[in-house]
């Protein structure tokens, strides 16, 4: 088949790959433009820019496909399919409508449960213990289209966005030679969604502030759902006034206090309820290391209360 692939992160690059190898024919490859990276902010390419670059492929990134000579572009390739994973922009009705088997995309969720931008992370953050991977088609409403297919996985205790996104990563590539075989011979029957949707709003900076109050359970959810990108995070005072820490991994232990209160000095914390054990931590400027790692370096007493919400570091009232 004769396809367009439109993804950006990492999550994608397996799809890319997958469909390389089962010897579908890459017309383009459609991904978000560099952005700045590093300390020097110099322009860096997206994992499917490289990956694709790599394979020889056609690179374009518009800013939009609202843009008339974009979708002229695009209809212009005489696709049989687009497949999406992860693109990020959105994708108008000429560009749905130009291929000859329509847009198809992977979605992190089983739909209508968390349509729209983070559904990996919010399934973690709500404590959901299952989630799956979908080959949907696409139309114009958020991730509204019917299902074509669909693999279901637990979520562990002990899951980050990062592992369980990687997981679903390559599930999800492996479902698309099926998807499109099925298609191509006419026997794919999508499925319509059933059920109350629920939308997986994009993760602000000011939620991903750890709130102490609320129970054990809810923090350690919220902590995994969040790392590593973009990290829930607490203040404590230092020596120079109040650092922002970023947490990456936590775990339920027993223990009990007022909430934000340093239990013991392996950072166990008190929640609302029970309490959380910070096992891997983030400083500005810092690589990621254990918690017991950045002790050495950078004391938080015993007793020391952490802030919640927008309640300032003990010392900055």
């Amino acid at each position: 088949m004769r396809i367009a692939f439109m993804g950006t992160p990492d999550f994608a690059v397996p799809t890319l790959d997958a469909l390389v190898a089962a010897g579908h024919g890459i017309a383009a490859v459609y991904c978000q433009p560099p952005r700045p990276a590093g300390r020097g902010k110099g322009l860096s390419p997206s994992p499917v820019q490289k990956r694709a670059e790599a394979l020889g492929l056609e690179v374009r990134h518009p800013v939009s496909l609202r843009d008339e000579q974009a979708q002229k572009a695009f209809v212009e390739l005489d696709l049989d399919a687009a497949i999406v994973a992860a693109y990020g922009l959105i994708l108008p009705q000429p560009i749905l409508d130009a291929p000859r088997l329509g847009c198809l995309n992977v979605h992190g969720s089983l739909l209508p449960r968390w349509r729209g931008a983070a559904p990996i992370q919010r399934a973690i953050m709500a404590g959901d213990a299952e989630t799956g991977v979908q080959i949907m088609q696409m139309s114009e409403g958020l991730d509204e289209g019917p299902v074509l297919l669909s693999e279901r996985l637990g979520i562990s205790p002990r899951d980050t966005a990062a592992t369980l996104s990687e997981r679903m990563a390559h599930i999800g590539a492996g479902l698309w030679p099926r998807a499109l075989a099925a298609l191509e011979r006419g026997g794919g029957q999508p499925v319509e969604q059933v059920g109350e949707p629920t939308y997986a709003k994009k993760i602000t900076p000011a939620e991903a502030r750890i709130d102490w109050t609320r129970p054990a359970a809810e923090v350690d959810a919220h902590i995994r759902g969040l790392s590593p990108f973009p990290g829930a995070w607490f203040e404590v005072t230092g020596e120079d006034g109040p650092v922002r820490i970023k947490v990456l991994m936590s775990g339920l232990v027993e223990g009990s206090g007022a909430p934000g209160t340093v239990l013991d000095d392996v950072l166990t914390i008190a929640c609302g309820s029970g309490a959380v054990r910070l096992e891997r931590v983030q400083r500005p400027g810092k690589a990621a290391q254990s918690a017991e790692d950045m002790l050495r370096g950078f004391a938080i007493p015993t007793g020391t209360v952490l802030p919640s919400s927008s309640e300032p570091p003990r010392g900055e009232r």
